[in-house]
């Protein structure tokens, strides 16, 4: 298949809005797709390389497209990139804006335009995983729920289509969970209240909700990975969670839990000191390797390099994980049993470091698990179906986590330079959702909270992933993700999204968070006043 085929489609995702539309355009492309250039086109269409995120930025990737008609086929784009990869050492940006220029010359306008693109990570089509699993199904005729849990059991959206290629629903469905493969988490969605839950739910079990790091572990006997939910491996900067895990000599499972800093008394440190940079850390941002402003560590873990340790020297702090979930237990796939039927697994297999639960439908007993983790530092509690199965890397109302506080987790699409006593930082916060379609909506901005070290690091960061200026603000790739807190939304015309933050701050930044997980624009809506 010719690249332009590929770059003429992701063209037209880029010129509609329509998911139904979006999803005729990438299946036809598909059913056009033969041999190993599917996963090459699936993996660029979900919005970078099979190879991953190369670390090739805006410095670097400059093409000409100076060809008068395409010849390039998907091979050559996939061999550039493996070159592109395989380039290293002092003369890294040289030879790698040689590979870039020559293949330019073979380039038109519209293929070096997309090839840019899908290196920067600045795609902006629309087609994100949800859209091409929905068209990997019509290509197929296959059922999109049976591409979406094998695409989670693999790991492996390219690879999955592949698949329902070659095997159809019976490979698809043959799927099952491989030790040392990590499955997307099962995400939670929120309630305004303890009650609402409840009242939705019925008999739930009641969570504490603790603001650490989500991980994964595979373990059979004493061999143990962890993974963190962008699915990176962690294992060697957690030695003591992997230890404790090793000693229990448990058949093959999986696990899903918490890992957060606590010091002696097991009250837990903020987040940011869970993966603090100063205990020689890196951030698990799910994205590349920043050529300038600060390096950016490829898969990192977003935990302390130091053994189970946070916070810095003397801080007192210990890596601690809390386990609330089995999906994987001496050779059976536990995903589509009940919770409460995993949850009796959980409690057979592992006696100790269980996270804090009650089992109850009744709203007071309810609230007074969340009064008990809101006493214990924690942030609130999620509140889970016992009949409901594991829903593999889907936010759904199944769990429903409720906090006090209205938080949100948005994405940073661009920021502005400070003034007075901020001058020659990046201050001012551009603050988005994500739209029905993936793409960051704009919802508000806010310069609040920013400690003067957290204004030193965001702007080494956002510069770093500059994309442009215009005036005083700067424009950035959507790869941040922060947490903020609001007092509520109000609705506005000055905004796509038709609605307005209200009194936003800072707290954190999210660097567990890969941008897919922000929160929908539906959540801001959510917190509007009701009308009379």
């Amino acid at each position: 298949m010719l690249l332009a085929d590929l770059a003429g489609t992701s063209e037209a995702l880029r010129g509609t809005s329509a998911r139904n539309e979006k999803v005729e355009l990438i299946a036809d492309l598909l059913a056009r797709t033969s041999g190993t250039d599917l996963e090459v086109v699936v993996a660029a269409l979900c919005g970078a390389p099979r190879q991953g995120r190369i670390g090739v930025g805006w410095a670097t990737a400059r093409i000409d497209g100076t060809a008068g008609s395409p010849s390039l086929e998907i091979g050559d784009l996939d061999r550039l990139v493996d070159e592109l990869a395989a380039a290293g050492g002092p003369g890294v940006k040289a030879e790698r804006a040689s590979l870039l220029a020559h293949f330019g010359s073979r380039a038109t306008a519209l293929e070096a335009d997309f090839v840019v693109r899908l290196l920067t990570g600045e795609m902006r089509q629309g087609a994100l995983t949800g859209v091409v699993e929905t068209a990997v199904a019509k290509a197929e005729g296959v059922p999109v729920a049976v591409v979406r849990r094998a695409a989670m059991l693999t790991g492996d959206l390219a690879a999955t289509a592949a698949l329902a290629r070659d095997g159809g629903r019976s490979a698809l469905e043959a799927v099952q969970i491989r030790l040392g493969v990590p499955v997307s988490p099962m995400l939670a969605s929120t309630a305004g209240s303890v009650a609402e839950a409840v009242e939705e739910l019925g008999a739930s079990s009641v969570e504490w909700k603790l603001d650490g790091i989500r991980v994964q572990a595979h373990v059979r006997g004493d061999r143990v990975r962890l993974y963190t939910r962008n699915l990176n491996d962690i294992t060697e900067r957690l030695p003591g969670v992997a230890a404790r895990l090793a000693s229990l000599d448990l058949p093959a499972a999986v696990l899903d839990g918490e890992v957060i800093a606590e010091d002696a008394e097991g009250r837990p440190a903020m987040f940011q000191d869970t993966v603090s940079d100063r205990a020689g850390g890196t951030e698990d941002r799910g994205g590349g390797v920043a050529e300038q402003g600060g390096s950016v560590a490829e898969g990192g873990g977003g935990v302390p390099e130091q053994p189970d340790a946070a916070g810095g020297e003397g801080g007192g702090l210990e890596m601690r994980a809390h386990w609330f979930d089995v999906v994987h237990h001496a050779g059976d796939d536990l995903l589509d049993r009940p919770l409460g039927e995993r949850l009796e697994v959980l409690q057979r297999i592992i006696a100790d470091d269980l996270i804090e639960s009650t089992v109850t439908d009744d709203p007071a007993v309810a609230e007074a698990v969340l009064e008990a983790s809101l006493a214990a530092g924690h942030e609130g509690v999620v509140l889970k179906d016992l009949a409901a199965p594991y829903a593999a890397g889907r936010r759904g109302k199944a769990w429903r986590k409720v906090k006090p506080v209205h938080t949100l987790d948005l994405v940073v699409i661009g920021v502005e330079w400070g003034s007075g006593r901020r001058r020659g930082t990046l201050s001012n916060l551009h603050l988005a959702a994500l739209g029905p379609d993936g793409e960051p909506v704009m919802v508000g901005k806010t310069f609040k909270g920013l400690t003067d070290e957290l204004l030193a690091w965001q702007t080494e960061q956002l510069l770093a992933r500059e994309t442009g200026r215009e005036g005083h603000v700067v424009w950035v790739r959507p790869e941040l993700v922060v947490e903020v807190a609001l007092d509520g939304a109000q609705r506005s015309t000055r905004y796509p999204g038709g609605v307005a933050l209200r009194f936003a701050r800072v707290r954190q930044y999210r660097t567990d968070k890969s941008p897919t997980e922000a929160d929908r624009i539906e959540a801001v809506q959510a917190l509007l006043p009701q009308k009379d």
